[in-house]
Parts: structure tokens; C-alpha cells; sequence
């Protein structure tokens, strides 16, 4: 039995021997390569070229804005913000996609990314520029109070206090109504908002100018008239989400540009007779 022990023992420390000779001819583990430039995080693409790359740029409006974003008698949208966001549209090289909404939702849908722009006549506000990033102004309009024609009570802003107001409720309009102390009646639009006061079913409803020489000029027999109009003009631009310069700057490139060639021009007067740019 002891030799049987040795002789176990003996073979137990060559095996062990062994072992050890065989860990110090191991290399040592090779260093971790160096992060390459390629590891490091590309830059995030812009709005700008993301459009460019897709070939189309989505444009929300609300479609029921004469003479702005409106559909004519085939039914093809049309009005002067649809013509000078479409010719920008060309300019960028893309096609313009336009995606009605109804006004009071608007603003949600370019939030959640439904649209890149505004085109709506939009009013450039401290408060909206806050939130949100402004083309340079591509026209100006003054806000109008606007009655039936049979009303001969009211002849100024300050005459409307208590009365019902047909008016879009996150309007700049709207809160001229309020400021005078008249009582809101909410619409989806101009369209409905003209269509209560005819029926008189509304006192009063404050619009933009431009829309309601339009309508008057189109349909002379609507029993409405304008007895005053606001002395500050406001400044209307294409609105997009922040953070988004290179889009922006695009726009108003554009708009120079059509400026400058006269093609600007030729659109305001198509729709109003007039250069509606100061």
C-alpha cells in the first residue's frame, strides 16, 4: 500500500509540474483595439435633407380658408398660401403634400410631426414664437369686424362687448374678440363662422380683412358688411417645429428669391390686386 501511495503521489506532482510549465509559455491577452473614428455617433440627419431625400415636403392647411387654402368649384385645393408654399416646394427641389386639418388642431399635428410646415396664415406672436420657429413675414392683414348687414347697432370694436362672437378658439382674432368683452362661439372655421352670422345666429364675428373682400367679391349677395377695421396689421409667416434652422432658412431664401424675380408679385396680385407683403 505505501509504495501504491508513493508511487500516486509521485505521478500527482509531475502532472502538476507539467501544468505549470505549460502556463508560463501562454501569451499575454492582446490590448483592446482603439475605438476607430467609425464607432463614433454620425450626425443626426436635418428636416431639411430628410424632405430632400424623400422627395416631398408635408404641409398641413386648412383648406376652408378663402381666398388663403380653399378648394375651387372642381374641388382642387388652391388660394395664395397654397400657390407660394408650392412654388417654395419647387424651389427646394421637392413636391409639396398637403394634409388638411381644421385649425383648432393644428398646431397639435405639427407637434406630432404630421406636417414639417404650416401653411395657414398663420399670425407671427410672441407667444407662438416661444414654442415654435417662423418664416420671415410673407404677408401682411389686418383683422375686421364684421356684422350682418341688417345690424346698425354695432359700429366698433368696443360695441361687441356682450355679444356672441362666431370665432376659431386659438385664433389671434379671438382674442381681440375677448379683449372687447364678447361672448365666444366656437367654429372649425371662416367658412362656418360666416355661415352663423348670415343666419344670425351669431352678432358679430372678427376675421381677416383679405378673407372677407374675397368672400364679398365672390358672393356679393352674403348679408354681411365690415364696420371697423384693426389699426395694427399682423405679420403672417410659415411655422415649423423648433430646432430646425436649415428649413427655415430655406423658406426664406425662397422667399427672396421669388421677391426678387417678381414671382411673388405675380401671385398677390392674381389673388388680391395688390403686393400683400408690407
Amino acid at each position: 500500500m505505501k509504495k501504491l501511495f508513493s508511487f500516486a503521489t509521485i505521478a500527482s506532482l509531475l502532472v502538476l509540474l507539467a501544468g505549470c510549465g505549460s502556463s508560463g509559455n501562454q501569451a499575454a491577452p492582446a490590448p483592446a483595439p482603439a475605438p476607430s473614428a467609425s464607432t463614433e455617433p454620425a450626425k443626426q440627419q436635418s428636416l431639411l435633407d430628410k424632405i430632400k431625400a424623400e422627395g416631398k415636403i408635408k404641409i398641413g392647411t386648412e383648406g376652408t380658408y378663402a381666398p388663403f387654402t380653399f378648394h375651387d368649384q372642381s374641388g382642387k385645393l388652391t388660394g395664395f398660401d397654397v400657390e407660394v408654399v408650392t412654388e417654395i416646394a419647387k424651389r427646394l427641389g421637392v413636391e409639396p403634400e398637403f394634409l388638411e386639418t381644421q385649425w383648432d388642431a393644428m398646431f397639435a399635428g405639427l407637434d406630432a410631426e404630421r406636417f414639417d410646415v404650416i401653411a395657414n396664415e398663420v399670425s407671427i406672436r410672441p407667444d407662438r414664437q416661444e414654442k415654435y420657429d417662423f418664416s420671415d413675414p410673407y404677408i401682411v392683414s389686418s383683422a375686421v369686424l364684421v356684422v350682418h348687414k341688417e345690424n346698425n347697432t354695432v359700429k366698433d370694436f368696443k360695441d361687441i362687448k356682450g355679444l356672441k362672437a362666431a370665432q376659431t378658439l386659438t385664433s389671434n382674432l379671438t382674442d381681440i374678440a375677448r379683449k372687447n368683452g364678447a361672448e365666444i362661439v366656437g367654429v372649425e372655421g371662416f367658412n362656418q363662422a360666416i355661415d352663423l352670422l348670415a343666419s344670425k345666429r351669431v352678432d358679430v364675428t372678427i376675421n381677416d380683412g383679405l378673407s372677407v373682400l374675397d368672400l364679398l367679391k365672390q358672393k356679393p349677395n352674403t348679408p354681411i358688411k365690415i364696420v371697423a377695421k384693426d389699426p395694427n396689421g399682423s405679420k403672417n409667416g410659415f411655422m415649423f417645429r423648433k430646432g430646425n434652422p436649415e428649413l427655415v432658412e430655406a423658406f426664406n431664401k425662397a422667399l427672396d428669391d421669388m421677391k426678387k424675380d417678381g414671382t411673388y408679385l405675380k401671385i398677390s396680385e392674381k389673388w388680391f390686386g395688390a403686393d400683400v407683403s408690407k
